[in-house]
């Protein structure tokens, strides 16, 4: 396909999603399977502008004054790609299958400066949020915003229960470019962002990945499982496992010592997790995956750490998933708080006198953060925080100077606010707190 073609298949797809809502992979999926023709390539391209498309959505429409599909392709390939008016018409002449070449108002578009937009324009979230997101980071609230509404690089960890993490970074580096080492945590590895409108090798396409040396994980992702910090041969409860990249996480901090025990109120979720355990060598975990009175009863008050990834809104990970900013309303937020103080309550019984409780989320929202820990502590005095960064510190897992650039992430509780801006990491929470 030529570029002007596959411009205009964007244009399709997001008009689809603005008449079907579904999930972007669905429809930039369903959009591949209807038009054969289309090679990996011309998907990949198609698919890195409908994404981009939908994390700049309100800073693109505002600046072209129009929200159709044609002004959201046509202002993400001219604002976020670079290309100029001038090339997008070349691009357009001569091809059938493109689209219209620009109006005059869609180059004023291209070109219109929107440093005076309102702050929720400029940082491509929704407006209903800008009191939350001022909270969280102040006057780098638009700046924070714009940065979750870039694209994310991709992150891996390195497994030490199987390999060294020299030579699995040596390995790594053989097959993909430009790889290079964290500079907050010993393990990790990034990958970094490609043109968006070029197509890269997976990272689980790798040899280090299908032997299991590594792991894909964001960087925060791996910092929250530090903050665990246990001890060899402790026992350790992942109580909302998920599919369960914490757990391993977690597994590999014992080097198979001790236990760590994984479960989800959600036990469909813990499907994934078999394949994982076994290509990771993991001998030191056990999945529960009958209803919670069943299958962790006798935990109760006998853990060294319970690690809690609690459900939300998953605004940490809009870099990620672009289209779910514009889908989360009011009501969800409700939701996810509640379910979070219900997480706090019970996974607390869990934690043995001087144990530890890590609560994480991948959101940036108070709401969901600060205020569910101390909402838990005024109903309890059987627990108090602890500094993230100690915990951290304990772990032996961060990279060195990685302290120095997280003190300026810690908030009120101790615990630690990562995010885009701060870290160049998705947007994680982290609170320590100890049983006394």
């Amino acid at each position: 396909m030529r570029d002007g073609g596959r411009i205009a298949a964007a244009i399709e797809i997001l008009e689809t999603l603005e008449s079907r809502h579904q999930p972007v992979k669905d429809a930039v999926r369903d959009w591949g399977k209807a038009h054969r023709f289309a090679g990996s390539g011309d998907r990949a391209w198609i698919g890195g502008l409908v994404l981009d498309a939908l994390r700049h959505k309100l800073s693109v429409s505002h600046a072209m004054q129009d929200g159709s599909a044609r002004s959201l392709a046509l202002g993400t390939a001219g604002r976020v790609w670079g290309m100029s008016a001038d090339e997008i018409d070349e691009i357009f002449e001569g091809d059938e299958h493109a689209p219209e070449k620009l109006s005059e108002a869609e180059r004023d578009g291209l070109a219109r400066d929107i440093s005076d937009a309102p702050m929720h324009v400029r940082g491509d979230f929704p407006e209903w949020l800008e009191e939350s997101l001022v909270r969280a980071f102040g006057e780098a609230a638009a700046e924070e915003g714009r940065l979750l509404s870039s694209r994310a690089p991709v992150d891996l960890r390195v497994n030490e229960v199987k390999t060294e993490f020299e030579r699995a970074a040596k390995e790594v580096k053989s097959k993909l470019k430009a790889v290079h080492e964290s500079d907050l945590t010993k393990l990790g590895l990034r990958i970094p962002l490609r043109d968006p409108r070029a197509k890269s090798a997976a990272a689980e396409s790798i040899p280090a990945y299908g032997k299991g040396w590594v792991e894909v994980q964001d960087i925060g992702s791996q910092l929250a499982a530090l903050a665990a910090a246990p001890k060899m041969g402790s026992q350790v409860l992942d109580y909302c496992a998920g599919a369960g990249g914490k757990t391993l996480a977690l597994s590999a901090l014992l080097h198979n010592t001790g236990q760590v025990h994984a479960w989800d109120l959600d036990w469909r979720r813990l499907r994934a997790i078999w394949p994982r355990l076994k290509r990771a060598d993991t001998r030191n975990v056990q999945v529960h995956d009958d209803k919670e009175n069943e299958a962790l009863d006798s935990l109760v008050e006998a853990m060294d750490v319970v690690f809690c990834d609690a459900p939300c809104t998953g605004t940490g990970t809009w870099r990620r998933r672009p289209d779910a900013k514009w889908r989360l309303k009011p009501t969800a937020l409700e939701k996810r708080m509640s379910e979070q103080d219900t997480v706090l309550e019970r996974a607390q019984r869990y934690v043995k006198p001087g144990g530890r409780l890590v609560y994480v989320t991948c959101s940036v929202l108070p709401e969901e953060n600060g205020d569910r820990v101390a909402a838990f502590l005024e109903k309890t005095e059987a627990f108090k925080p602890v500094p993230a960064i100690d915990a951290l510190k304990a772990s032996g897992g961060l990279a060195e100077g990685a302290e120095d650039k997280l003190e300026a992430c810690v908030t009120d509780l101790g615990a630690l606010q990562l995010s885009p801006g701060r870290t160049d990491t998705d947007g994680f929470y982290i609170c320590v707190l100890e049983r006394v």
